[in-house]
């Protein structure tokens, strides 16, 4: 059933659209369980479009209880062709102040707790190429919208996503900035990578709250602290997502659309039945 072909994914403190015409509220079942919450389907500038909370509205989900699987899933069976993601980081460098918008081009996997990072497996093999984690037209569409709002900006970051829910120790948070790292946060992975999988362009809005606890000259970060700088965010955020929505290339083809074209290894005799039947739902021409 196509509902949308964009797909909004609303980090820590956004968890509605303002301003767009919101026109059904849908429950989602997937082979894989179900999303976060809802689906709300709006139109934005005549675009139509899915947005869904990642830790669910009010919150109740941690970062390692986010069913990634379900939401990825659940949006490609709307239609969904383009994601773009927002999320609360740390910031790692001391140019990146709080309250800074961040587009990254790379990601270090630091998570060790997450089941199903993959569509794949239970008797289907398949790889993929994942050394540019986020859409690159995306992220070009992006861009200069968020600069026209006169936001501060940063680009070409890598995004290092640790497991949480306890914020770094000082030694992981040198140690991430010796590696050249300039965000942090618990959530882009396995999302990135499933939506990759499924065929969806994806980027992520980063916003930066804090500067985790490296920097001793600043207080270390703190609850009460991500919120202030949380709502801060949000109000942009609200106001980027009604400017990005209609300026999508939603019918253009990318690369990202066919990233699994060739990866799967197991000859068809050997696919497991029940697999092949729930990846149907997402993968049609399997």
């Amino acid at each position: 059933m196509e509902k949308a072909k964009v797909g909004i994914i609303g980090g820590s403190g956004l968890y509605e659209i303002e301003g767009a015409e919101v026109v059904e509220e849908i429950k989602v079942d997937t082979p894989w369980g179900s999303p976060s919450d809802l689906i709300t389907i709006a139109k934005i500038g005549g675009v139509r479009t899915a947005f869904l909370p990642r830790h669910g509205k009010g919150h109740f989900l941690l970062p390692t209880e986010v069913n990634s699987r379900a939401n990825i899933a659940a949006l490609k069976m709307l239609g969904v062709r383009e994601i773009v993601a927002f999320s609360a980081v740390g910031s790692l460098k001391e140019d990146i102040h709080p309250r800074d918008f961040v587009l990254p081009s790379q990601i270090i996997d630091r998570t060790k707790d997450r089941p199903g990072s993959s569509f794949f497996g239970e008797g289907i093999v398949a790889h993929l190429s994942f050394a540019d984690p986020f859409c690159t037209r995306l992220c070009s569409i992006i861009e200069p919208l968020i600069l026209a709002r006169g936001l501060r900006l940063h680009t070409d970051e890598t995004l290092i996503c640790m497991e949480g829910p306890a914020f770094s120790t000082r030694a992981e948070s040198q140690l991430y900035r010796s590696w050249g790292a300039g965000i942090i946060n618990m959530s882009v992975l396995p999302e990135a990578k499933l939506a990759r999988e499924a065929g969806i362009c994806y980027a992520m809005i980063c916003m930066a709250t804090d500067y985790d606890c490296w920097k001793m000259d600043h207080a270390d970060v703190t609850v009460d602290m991500v919120v202030q700088n949380l709502n801060a965010n949000s109000a942009h955020a609200k106001a980027l997502i009604l400017d990005v929505v209609p300026a999508l290339s939603i019918d253009t083809e990318c690369s990202c659309h066919t990233a699994m074209k060739g990866g799967i290894m197991t000859a068809p005799s050997k696919r497991n039945p029940e697999t092949v039947i729930k990846l149907k739902t997402i993968f049609p021409e399997l």
